[in-house]
């Protein structure tokens, strides 16, 4: 049998196709993340969020004006099967605690965090770097405000943590607008890429 050289370009697909990535927190954050991710071909999403849609997050967040009141791990299901509809979608109406993390994410070959609350926040990376220490977390702080979006970069603070923001600004006091918070996402959403195709050097 002869065996046939993959080009490059079919070599990320299959990749990508073959990747399961979790996304904790699905709103300004991880809801744009997740389409990014499946329109970059990723095959597989665990999403989980315990929120439903609100009129207030249809400023930034990837959801339109009839999935007001409806779940947002069934609303952005719906929208990601729109982009592509073989995509694999698991999805979890829970808040996630560092109690049920390791269970709804296990097999996931990078997670993402994507919540608001400070105290979240620290659960979600505390959990992953506990009980998943294998999985790489991109996680996200300091995306509110209207300053530069130069100054969100990607960091990486340890062999398995990256960090997309600009690490200062506090949420409080700060409108959170969107073409700041999808330049982090895509910050969050590229990293991920890239270490699924084996560079994680931000």
């Amino acid at each position: 049998m002869i065996a046939v050289a993959l080009s490059e370009s079919e070599r990320v697909r299959r990749r990508l196709r073959d990747a399961r990535v979790g996304i904790v927190g699905l709103g300004g954050l991880g809801s744009n993340v997740a389409w990014m991710l499946v329109r970059a071909g990723v095959g597989a999403l665990v999403l989980a969020d315990h929120d439903v849609v609100d009129a207030s997050n249809l400023d930034r967040q990837f959801y339109f004006l009839d999935q007001i009141g409806l779940p947002k791990t069934e609303a952005l299901a719906s929208n990601l099967r729109r982009i592509r509809p073989d995509v694999q979608l698991d999805l979890h109406r829970v808040r996630v605690s560092r109690e049920n993390l390791p269970h709804l994410f296990a097999g996931c070959d990078v997670v993402v965090e994507a919540v608001d609350a400070a105290s979240e926040k620290a659960a979600v990376i505390e959990g992953c770097c506990d009980a998943l220490p294998e999985t790489p977390l991109v996680a996200a702080s300091g995306i509110a405000g209207a300053g530069s979006a130069n100054s969100i970069v990607t960091r990486r603070l340890g062999e398995k943590v990256w960090l997309c923001g600009d690490a200062e600004t506090p949420a409080d006091g700060h409108a959170l607008v969107a073409s700041r918070v999808a330049a982090a996402a895509a910050h969050q959403a590229h990293m991920v890429v890239r270490i699924l195709l084996g560079d994680p050097e931000p």
